[in-house]
């Protein structure tokens, strides 16, 4: 953020600034993305793991009742 504040100040060009403030702005946001990506790769993909693994444990409950 300093080297936002030099640039202005130093009076770089605008679009210069405007380029610095896109790196910034992009990289903040980079930062929010990767943080909530595994909270919404498990709202997506958890639940249905979930409900497979309960699947196999009734199917193998029940063969194994059979069996006896």
């Amino acid at each position: 953020m300093e080297e936002l504040l030099d640039m202005m100040v130093s009076d770089e060009s605008p679009s210069q600034i405007s380029d610095k403030i896109k790196e910034f702005l992009y990289a903040k946001s980079g930062e929010r993305v990767d943080a909530y990506r595994p909270v919404a790769v498990n709202s997506l993909f958890g639940n249905d793991e979930v409900e497979v693994e309960d699947e196999v444990e009734i199917e193998s409950e029940d063969s194994v009742e059979g069996a006896e």
